[in-house]
């Protein structure tokens, strides 16, 4: 078995283009020590720590949909519950190299794993 160094992810908004198309399909790589260090030399993030995460997902999200490149501009974007699930999902990743959340049924106890990076349709 290969290692996974990119993982599939389905936003539950998406982001919408300046032409008005939805982009919701893309894929993570792992972050490498330099995506977690360049970004501190970045003037935006000396200003305001906050914009770390902003700078850190556009160096490691290599797809959205058919955009051509992804960059602070499109993540600064985004709603804020795709920004908000694409953190956990970078977390998750990169910290236990896997986009699966152990879970049970709340009815019947039946634990499974839930995959994060599958579309799980309109909430």
């Amino acid at each position: 078995m290969a290692f996974q160094t990119e993982f599939p992810f389905t936003l539950p908004k998406g982001f919408v283009d300046n032409d008005g198309n939805l982009h919701r399909e893309g894929v993570m790589r792992l972050a490498t020590a330099k995506d977690e260090i360049a970004p501190l030399q970045d003037y935006r993030v000396q200003q305001n720590r906050a914009y770390l995460v902003i700078i850190l997902l556009s160096r490691v999200i290599s797809k959205l949909g058919t955009l051509g490149s992804i960059n602070p501009s499109v993540i600064e974007k985004m709603f804020s519950s795709d920004l908000a699930y694409l953190q956990e999902f970078y977390r998750r990743i990169n910290e236990e190299g896997s986009a699966k959340v152990k879970t049970s049924c709340p009815s019947c106890g039946h634990s499974y794993e839930l995959d994060l990076g599958v579309d799980l349709g309109e909430s």
